[in-house]
C-alpha cells in the first residue's frame, strides 16, 4: 500500500508515533528582569541599565556591549553574560556601529612569463625624491613597459595615494588605445604597497578589465625592469640635482623623462631609444628578443 502512494514506511510510522500527542512547549522564557551580584543580591534591570549609563559617562565612553560587559562585572560586581548587556544597551539606544568587514580583494601572485611584444605586462612602482630647499620628499609613480621599457606615464606630486594609482593605470590605456573595451589589456605588476593593495586600485583594474599581479615580499627581482629605471633616475637625474623648490623638481624630472623616452639609447634594445624601439616593432612578437619575468 505504501508503494502504490509512494509514502516512506519510515515517515508513515513516525506520523504514527506522534499522532494524538500535545505539542511540545516551546523552550526558553522571558527575561527575569534582574541579575545577581557575587554576594547574591539581586539587583534589577532597571538599577543594571544605571550602572551602563554611568559607566559611558566615564572610563567606558568608547567601549562596546563586550568590554561593557567586563566592565560591570570588575566594577559592579555583577554576575551578567554580554548577551544581557547587549539586550540591555540595545533598549537604551547605545549600541555603537558595526564597522562593516568588507570582502578581501583576490591577490593573484606573479608568475614567470615569456614576454615577445610590448603591451603585454606593465610594471608600476615608486620612487621617492629629496626637496633641499623645502626639506621635504616628493613622490614619482612610474609604469613602465618591461618590453620596449617605454615609461608610458607617471604621477609626480607631494602626496600618492590610490586613486592617483588607479589615474596613472587609465591615462597610460589611453596612451597606448588601449581603454576601449574589447582591447587586449595588459598584465599589471606591482609590489605590496598601500596603494596598489587597496580596494580602489584592485576595483580600477576589475572595471578596467586588467589583471593585476603582486610580487611576493622581499623580491624585488619579480620587479626588476621598472627597479632598473628608478636605478638610472637615481642616478642620472635625482643624485646629480639639489631642488631647491617642487617646481624646480618638477621641471628637471619632467626633462629627463622626455630624454630618457625619445633619446637615451638601450643595449638591450638593439641601442634604440624605448620610442623610438616601440614605434619601430609595434604590433610585432619578435621571436628573436624573449624576455623572461
Amino acid at each position: 500500500m505504501l508503494k502504490v502512494v509512494k509514502l516512506g514506511r519510515s515517515t508513515y510510522y513516525y506520523n504514527l508515533s506522534v499522532e494524538g500527542k500535545e505539542k511540545a512547549a516551546p523552550k526558553g522564557g522571558k527575561p527575569k528582569g534582574y541579575s545577581i551580584n557575587i554576594d547574591s543580591i539581586k539587583i534589577c534591570d532597571d538599577q543594571i541599565k544605571e550602572f551602563i549609563l554611568e559607566s559611558i559617562n566615564g572610563d567606558a565612553i568608547n567601549y562596546g556591549y563586550r568590554k561593557i560587559t567586563h566592565h560591570l562585572r570588575r566594577y559592579y560586581n555583577l554576575i551578567i553574560n554580554h548577551k544581557k548587556v547587549y539586550r540591555l544597551c540595545k533598549e537604551l539606544k547605545i549600541l555603537k556601529e558595526q564597522r562593516v568587514i568588507k570582502s578581501k580583494m583576490k591577490r593573484v601572485i606573479a608568475i614567470n612569463k615569456i614576454i615577445t611584444g610590448s603591451n603585454q605586462l606593465w610594471e608600476m612602482d615608486i620612487k621617492y625624491g629629496y626637496i633641499e630647499g623645502e626639506d621635504k620628499f616628493f613622490y614619482i609613480l612610474n609604469l613602465i613597459d618591461i618590453f620596449d621599457r617605454s615609461i608610458i606615464d607617471y604621477h609626480m606630486g607631494l602626496h600618492c595615494e590610490s586613486k592617483d594609482a588607479a589615474a596613472l593605470l587609465r591615462k597610460c590605456l589611453i596612451r597606448r588605445n588601449l581603454f576601449e573595451e574589447g582591447a587586449n589589456k595588459p598584465v599589471i605588476r606591482t609590489d605590496n604597497g598601500p596603494q596598489f593593495v587597496s580596494y580602489k586600485f584592485s576595483a580600477c583594474c576589475e572595471e578596467l578589465g586588467i589583471e593585476h599581479e603582486r610580487i611576493l615580499v622581499k623580491t624585488p627581482n619579480k620587479n626588476a625592469h621598472v627597479e632598473s629605471f628608478h636605478r638610472i633616475l637615481e642616478d642620472e637625474c635625482l643624485k646629480i640635482n639639489e631642488f631647491q623648490g617642487y617646481a624646480e623638481a618638477y621641471r628637471v624630472v619632467n626633462e629627463f623623462m622626455e630624454f630618457y623616452n625619445n633619446r637615451r639609447i638601450h643595449s638591450s634594445l638593439r641601442f634604440m631609444s624605448p620610442n623610438e624601439f616601440y614605434n619601430l616593432y609595434f604590433g610585432e612578437n619578435l621571436t628573436n628578443i624573449e624576455i623572461r619575468v
